[in-house]
This record gives C-alpha cells, structure tokens and sequence, in this order.
C-alpha cells in the first residue's frame, strides 16, 4: 500500500535510506542527520513523501521530493539550523573535511531549478530485499499524480552516471529524459533528469 508519509515514520524511513544508499554523503552523517533531515521534508509545506509498506505494515520503500526545489535545503537548514548542526557533529569529529560537503550539499541546490509548477526528487529507496518488485515505479508514480495534482508541470532528479546502470535504465523506462550531465566537486559524475508531466 502507497500512503503518505507521516512523522512516526521517519525512523523506518531512515532505516531504509541506510540500506539503500550505503557509502552516500547523507549516509556517512548518520541516523541523527538522517532524521532531522526527513523530519523536516515531511513537515514543510512544499515536501511531498510517500511511504510503501508490505501486509504486515512495515514501510520497505519511500520516496521524497519538493515542489519549487531551488534553495529547498537552504530553507531547511534556516529553519532548524542549530539542530542540523548538533546532528552533523558526530560526523565531523570523524572527518573534519565534511564541514565543506555539509555546506556545499545544503547550498548547491540553490542552483536547482525555480519555479512553482517544478518538482523535484530528492530520494526513492526501497529495502534490499523487496527490489526488483515494481514498488520503486509505484512511488514515483503516486509523486508524479501527486505534484501534478498541486499545478507541476515538470519535475527532475538528479543521480549517479557511473556504477548506476540499473537506476539509471529504471528512469529512461519511465520517461525521464537526460537533459544534463555534469561533475559535482567531489567529482561524481552526474545525469540530470526532467519528466514532463501530461
């Protein structure tokens, strides 16, 4: 069942997005990061989450997105910037160089597109063992009816070229389009995404 993701959920959510992204930047801040982060998604007005859970109830997937995504992160982290910096200090201590990741990944979206009938799509993740069973294709398709429901037009994501053969077939098989590719500082090469919605 797809429904939408309520704040008793973010723990689950949490626990998928570990499974699902290992090695990742939002991975390596932790579970405490991760909470607050999808807390506030969740909460804002402009975050669109949902959640798809299995017959015992249990959420094994989610996907989570925005509409007018340009400076979303940075709204966040203004919002409840003291807590987002109490959840990053475990992760400094360990390696003091993500000071300039942290503020790089809260202030590149600002780049993001702008524009009230745009979306984005931060996440999908889905849990190891229930890939492969259509649920990721039916996450995206209730964010795609949702945010065409509030006026969007068209929505992006952005994901990795390298190593992410089998992402990267799922969106051209939906429709998604590359419209942009390009190399973050870190130097991950990247494909940008856009799906006109019809």
């Amino acid at each position: 069942m797809i429904r939408y993701m309520e704040l008793k959920d973010v723990c689950q959510v949490v626990t998928i997005h570990m499974a699902s992204f290992p090695g990742f930047f939002l991975s390596f801040l932790g579970p405490r990061f991760l909470s607050l982060y999808y807390l506030n998604i969740s909460k804002a007005t402009e975050g669109v989450c949902y959640v798809y859970t299995n017959q015992n109830n249990e959420i094994v997937g989610f996907v989570v997105g925005a509409l007018n995504p340009s400076g979303f992160y940075s709204r966040l982290l203004k919002r409840d910037w003291l807590r987002f910096s109490i959840a990053s200090l475990s992760a400094i201590f360990k390696r003091p160089i993500v000071i300039k990741k942290i503020a790089q990944a809260f202030f590149h979206p600002a780049r993001n597109p702008v524009g009230d009938d745009i979306a984005g799509i931060f996440s999908i993740g889905v849990l190891p063992e229930y890939q492969s069973n259509g649920i990721g294709k039916k996450l995206l398709l209730a964010f795609l009816k949702d945010i065409k429901q509030r006026g969007c037009k068209k929505v992006y994501l952005t994901t990795d070229q390298e190593k992410n053969n089998r992402i990267n077939v799922f969106y051209q098989n939906l429709g998604f389009n590359i419209e942009r590719q390009y190399i973050t500082p870190e130097g991950r090469k990247m494909n940008e995404y856009w799906y006109v919605i019809v």
